[in-house]
């Protein structure tokens, strides 16, 4: 599995806006300088995570974005999900119950399986409150 481009500036997005957002709603521009990423990029990310309600714009002069939850209950796994879409290493466990014809006698499927649960528990572990707090303690 490899993380885009997409994913890893979401993710820079996220970590930006929970660091920046205590004084109201964070401008795209100003994330977009900050990360040095472009804005219109940042736009499409920004649709997908709205739509998915983990980020609330506001229209206006002091418009912006800001995170709908608490970053301790934001996880990096659910931020990759909702840019990247299945996190999952491989296809066939993308579907519940596995609907793969070879399913009942793959020999490897227990391998991915695995994978897959070790990818997810590290993902899910790591909030952006997590991101936040290791950055403070190495400056």
């Amino acid at each position: 599995m490899k993380i885009s481009t997409k994913g890893r500036y979401a993710l820079r997005m996220m970590v930006d806006m929970a660091r920046n957002q205590q004084h109201g709603p964070v401008a795209l521009k100003d994330i977009a300088y900050r990360q040095n990423v472009s804005k219109k990029y940042l736009e499409q990310i920004a649709l997908l995570l709205s739509q998915k309600g983990m980020l609330q714009g506001t229209r206006g002069h002091q418009g912006g974005y800001r995170l709908v939850m608490e970053p301790g209950d934001c996880t990096v796994y659910d931020i990759l999900e909702t840019v990247e879409g299945s996190m999952h290493p491989v296809a066939c466990l993308d579907d519940t119950p596995n609907a793969c014809e070879r399913c009942g006698k793959c020999e490897t499927l227990y391998i991915w399986e695995g994978l897959d649960a070790v990818i997810a528990e590290y993902l899910r572990g790591i909030t952006l409150q997590d991101v936040l707090d290791r950055q403070a303690e190495k400056e």
